[in-house]
């Protein structure tokens, strides 16, 4: 079976200066082998190559030309960083900007109608530790909803309250 060949790319918006298209290897990450007292490989075991562009504003014109959403995009982060640039905090940057966006048509829809989650978003500070405390939380209550549509079904084929009870002891005990 064939499967079709990957590629992978990121697409970099950060404000450190970056080309407009460069290659990353994994392999350019790996300790010397023979500092660990292993032999020199020839070549790695694993390789993973990723191509990232640049969609800074005036970067990769013929990409972010292509494709209106990344321009718009590219110009919303320039925006930002604008006004910071004139003193702003992150927070008053981004309100600043999504304000401008809209009424210059720059990604005027996902801001009318998801503007408040694009800020929450753009200025809150991953936390590992409150992302998997939501995880958990979402798959609890996922799993409470299951159970109670499996109650439901099992009342719903005429069965007692004890016979339900019989058949999620055994349903928990098989898993």
């Amino acid at each position: 079976m064939l499967i079709p060949q990957p590629e992978f790319f990121v697409l970099y918006n950060g404000p450190a200066p970056c080309p407009d298209e460069m290659v990353l290897k994994l392999s350019d990450m790996f300790l010397n082998a023979e500092s660990l007292g292993i032999p020199n490989l020839t070549r790695p075991v694993l390789e993973l190559e990723v191509t990232v562009l640049n969609i800074n504003e005036g970067k990769n014109s013929k990409i972010v030309q292509n494709c209106s959403y990344l321009a718009q995009y590219s110009s919303f982060v320039a925006k930002v960083r604008g006004f910071e640039n004139e003193g702003n905090n992150l927070q008053e940057s981004v309100k600043k900007a999504v304000v401008f966006c809209r009424n210059h048509d720059i990604l005027k829809q996902l801001f009318e109608e998801h503007g408040s989650e694009v800020l929450n978003m753009l200025t809150t500070e991953w936390n590992w530790e409150d992302a998997k405390q939501v995880w958990f939380e979402d798959g609890f209550e996922e799993g409470r909803e299951e159970g109670r549509e499996e109650v439901i079904e099992l009342f719903a084929q005429g069965l007692t309250v004890d016979e339900v009870k019989q058949r999620l002891k055994a349903m928990s005990s098989e898993q």
